[in-house]
């Protein structure tokens, strides 16, 4: 198991730019794929990125594509979620996750992860 940490949420004006940051204790960190999540009030949690164990594959959700980059710092344990060009339909709160599957580069799916962080709050102001 792994302890996960989010943290750079906050509010911005839309078009502004917001950097998550998610902090990994406990078995080690390049073992695992990572995934960040949203959960806006009201509505489903939904995938946004993911990233591979080495850092080299990436996948993102369509509507965030070209404006958030998932990253990772194996050495930190650490990975990342660079949001750019923010929309008030971003608001959210965001997760990060942590899987362990063997056979899975990345993952979209929620059930795909295995250990989650608490959230950190995004809110974007049109």
């Amino acid at each position: 198991q792994v302890q996960l940490v989010e943290s750079g949420g906050g509010l911005v004006q839309a078009g502004g730019s917001l950097r998550l940051s998610c902090a990994a204790s406990g078995r080690t960190f390049s073992s695992y794929f990572m995934g960040w999540f949203r959960q806006a009030p009201g509505k489903d949690r939904e995938f946004v990125a993911a990233i591979s164990r080495s850092g080299n594959t990436t996948y993102y959700k369509n509507s965030v594509k070209g404006r958030f980059t998932i990253s990772r710092d194996n050495a930190k344990n650490t990975a990342y979620l660079q949001m750019n060009g923010l929309k008030p339909e971003d608001t959210a709160v965001y997760y990060c996750a942590a899987g362990r599957r063997f056979n899975v580069l990345v993952a979209s799916t929620p059930n795909d992860y295995d250990d989650w962080g608490q959230g950190t709050q995004v809110t974007v102001s049109s």
